[in-house]
């Protein structure tokens, strides 16, 4: 019986190789009359309905611009970072080497240049082979294979992953539609257009869509420079990209590499010399991987992140989320900031420096700012931005806010106490209300009572929490930090030597809606939640709230720019792949501050750095250019601070606690196997600063400071 049924398996098979045949032969003489001229009628009623129904598919299709790969680039052009869902980069067809061209046409179509988008003689040969010798040979097109790939990038972009379909999945009526398709496609455009569109959106690797990444990634190459090796490597491995990958499958690839050398010697594109040369290559791989997102920056991750979240919380790249998520790993970018790469390996190196030897995870960072621009020139910290063993590691960005001002996220650590760099917004509304640098002041003064008679013109009322004794901590009356300063004094001496006495001293002289208007102006607010820092708490003239290192660098900055204020920008041009220019951050530049008031706060910051809290500062960067600088600690030495400029350049420098919390003191400490009994402003941040800023400040060049006017240093 056994043998019987061999027979009759055998004669099945051969019944079914014959029908199949007839088959193929209807097929294919409805798609020869289908793509003929139209006195080819007379093929009969079958046909001429077949021909109608294939005439009525549809015949539109929406070719958008594939997913391409964003870049983010510093001022000077140098890239940060690479975004992409599919990482790609278009280039025209000139862009790429000839010997791409021919190889992926030779294995893939080698009658591209003949048909009309089908090939129905493929087709038959194809479909004969497959049923005549149970194989599983392609008959697509390269116009074929752009139309699928063009549907199913759509449906990726548009998050349908669900309904892509694969050449192994698709049904007969999906492959009559592609078909169309194909038709139509080669009568709207030439054939190196074709071509051109589909080696830029093939599928080559997880990391390298489209020719240039496969050659960049596997090559460390362009796509124009590719040997002939190269591309018939690259061209056999479409057709499976994981089964013939090189890196991972390499004799699979080289077996293959040779036989689309054979092809296009047969096929007459290669001598037989070249490709008897060809054949003797190994598999030489110059892998380069593609890095993605801010992890794999370049430099400067926190930025990068910043900048990322700045186009993810902007509307004008998407109408929600989703949207502008997709804009940015899709939409092929090119995102010019404002970062100086030269500044901004400087910063790295010192916060390095500064926390190196760091176990108990104590923060370091530095962000710089342009005055009268507002542009940032360098954001570092002392962290890695993803998790590595061994490191202090959070994706928490130390210099800026977390949320912006409509409550979007940043991802930035909240702000922390500035303790005594609130100093000079205090003293500058002294100054605003034509009071004199040189006016004595009575410092020895250490408690207010709850019924003081604090100025409030605009009615806000300090309350009994917004006292003295209550805002400040454990101390029940004001502290200084060190004794023999409880007396009567200039204020500008107060202001240098950071006396806390006397900064509550200048309050009582002054309206307290004017010490909030001059906070606000230059931009300081909570880091937590963008909310204004409330002077009428009187723990906030000492810096008891926190604010973000970034935005307490730019309203020094507006000092430095003789009171003009700059709101801080990151982003100072974007174009898509096809060179339109799209929102930016524009400078927003006010005048916030007097020139005189600007100018009387300068001539005493400088004298912070020259006689005052500053003064232990090393290395004396006062000595080298002009510059001012105020120092501040909170409470408990938890937060230190140096925020310091010239008149080209405005840094913040903070050493502190940056854990969750942030309630460590600062006290009692070793940092860089030296032991701290307090950290002060000058110790840590301090150095940090001047290393930085003597190694910088000669990119920006720093012009003596305007004197303020004679009127306001007299007493």
């Amino acid at each position: 019986m056994a043998p019987k049924k061999r027979t009759g398996s055998r004669l099945a098979a051969a019944l079914w190789r014959v029908f199949g045949l007839l088959t193929v032969s209807a097929i294919c003489g409805v798609l020869a009359a289908s793509l003929a001229i139209p006195g080819v009628a007379t093929a009969g009623l079958a046909v001429s309905g077949s021909i109608t129904f294939f005439n009525n598919l549809p015949s539109d299709l929406a070719i958008a611009p594939p997913s391409q790969a964003t870049k983010v680039l510093s001022a000077d052009g140098k890239p940060i970072a690479t975004f992409f869902a599919e990482n790609r980069v278009e280039v025209r067809l000139d862009q790429m080497s000839a010997y791409i061209k021919d190889a992926i046409v030779a294995i893939e179509d080698s009658r591209f240049y003949k048909h009309a988008g089908v090939d129905p003689q493929g087709i038959l040969r194809a479909l004969t082979f497959n049923l005549t010798r149970g194989g599983r040979q392609g008959a697509s097109t390269l116009t074929q294979q752009y139309v699928t790939n063009v549907i199913n990038e759509s449906l990726l972009s548009a998050d349908k992953t669900d309904q892509v379909i694969l050449s192994g999945q698709k049904s007969i009526g999906d492959k009559v539609r592609e078909m169309k398709l194909a038709v139509e496609l080669e009568k709207k455009y030439t054939k190196d257009q074709i071509l051109e569109g589909y080696l830029n959106i093939v599928f080559f690797n997880r990391d390298a869509y489209g020719i240039e990444a496969a050659a960049r990634h596997f090559f460390s190459i362009t796509a124009k420079d590719l040997t002939l090796p190269q591309a018939a490597l690259l061209a056999g491995l479409v057709n499976s990209p994981s089964f013939y990958d090189p890196a991972t499958n390499p004799e699979n690839s080289l077996k293959r590499r040779n036989q689309v050398l054979d092809k296009m010697l047969s096929e007459g594109k290669i001598s037989h010399a070249d490709h008897d040369a060809a054949v003797t290559v190994g598999v030489e791989l110059k892998l380069a991987p593609a890095k993605q997102g801010c992890s794999a920056a370049d430099t400067a991750p926190y930025f990068c992140d910043y900048v990322a979240h700045l186009i993810l919380n902007n509307p004008a790249y998407g109408v929600d989320a989703t949207d502008r998520e997709k804009k940015l790993y899709r939409g092929g970018l090119t995102i010019t900031t404002t970062l100086d790469s030269r500044l901004q390996g400087s910063a790295q190196a010192q916060v390095d420096a500064t926390a190196g030897a760091n176990p108990d995870k104590w923060g370091a960072s530095l962000v710089s700012i342009e005055p009268g621009t507002g542009k940032i020139l360098a954001m570092a910290q002392n962290t890695v931005f993803l998790p590595e063993p061994g490191k202090f590691d959070t994706q928490l960005n130390f210099n800026v806010d977390s949320k912006d001002a409509k409550g979007n996220d940043l991802n930035g650590a909240g702000g922390f106490q500035p303790g005594s760099t609130m100093k000079p917004f205090t003293f500058a509304e002294w100054l605003n209300e034509g009071k004199s640098i040189v006016a004595e002041v009575d410092a020895s003064r250490r408690t207010y009572p709850l019924d003081f008679p604090w100025r409030s013109s605009c009615g806000k009322v300090l309350g009994a929490y917004d006292t003295a004794q209550s805002a400040l901590g454990a101390a029940d009356d004001l502290q200084n930090n060190d004794e023999g300063y409880y007396r009567k004094m200039p204020v500008n001496y107060g202001l240098y030597n950071s006396i806390n006495t006397a900064t509550f001293a200048e309050a009582t002289q002054l309206d307290f809606c004017g010490i909030q208007k001059m906070v606000d102006t230059v931009g300081l607010h909570s880091g937590v939640d963008n909310a204004p820092v409330n002077m009428h708490q009187l723990g906030n003239l000492l810096g008891a709230i926190g604010v973000a290192p970034l935005h307490l660098a730019n309203a020094f900055a507006t000092f430095a720019a003789d009171g003009k204020y700059c709101a801080p920008i990151a982003v100072v041009a974007v174009t898509d792949p096809a060179g339109r220019h799209l929102p930016a951050q524009a400078p927003d530049c006010r005048s916030a501050v007097t020139p005189e008031v600007a100018r009387g706060v300068n001539s005493v910051l400088q004298d912070v750095l020259k006689r005052g809290s500053g003064i232990y500062i090393q290395p004396k960067v006062q000595d080298h250019v002009p510059a001012a600088a105020k120092t501040g600690t909170s409470n408990t030495n938890g937060a230190t601070w140096v925020v310091g400029y010239t008149s080209g350049l405005a840094t913040a420098s903070f050493f502190g606690d940056t854990l969750a919390g942030q309630k460590r003191p600062g006290q009692n400490v070793t940092i860089n196997g030296k032991f701290y009994k307090a950290i002060d402003g000058y110790m840590l941040a301090g150095p940090q600063w001047a290393n930085y800023m003597l190694e910088v400040t000669g990119l920006y060049p720093a012009a003596p400071f305007p004197s303020p006017p004679v009127s306001m240093t007299k007493p």
